[in-house]
């Protein structure tokens, strides 16, 4: 069985993995040919330290509890990561994306209700 701890930890590395996927966005768009460009971007290096931490949190929710149950819930950053795209970046939310969002929610409920 998976403790609610371990579930907790894989969703906070979920959500800080979406916002390491709006850094790496803002980084990418200030990209050039120039190598200063990827060296001194700071929107890059808070993107990747995001997913370093995200990953930390993963770590230490599957110490303790079931892959099968918490590897999928990883993809719950998925849905963040749309909800910050229409928030940060004015990208729109169509049909298809709502429906992909659905399927994940559903998926990440059966999981959760497999578990007990």
């Amino acid at each position: 069985m998976t403790p609610v701890s371990s579930i907790m930890e894989v969703v906070i590395g979920a959500i800080i993995g979406s916002f390491g996927a709006v850094f790496l966005k803002w980084g990418a768009v200030k990209l050039s040919r120039d190598w200063r460009s990827v060296a001194f971007n700071w929107r890059l290096a808070v993107g990747v330290g995001a997913y370093m931490v995200s990953s930390a949190f993963f770590v230490m929710g599957m110490a303790h509890g079931e892959l099968s149950v918490l590897y999928p819930m990883v993809s719950l950053g998925y849905i963040f990561t749309l909800v910050w795209s229409k928030v940060f970046f004015q990208e729109e939310l169509t049909r298809s994306k709502l429906a992909g969002v659905g399927l994940i929610l559903i998926g990440s409920v059966c999981l959760g209700i497999g578990n007990h």
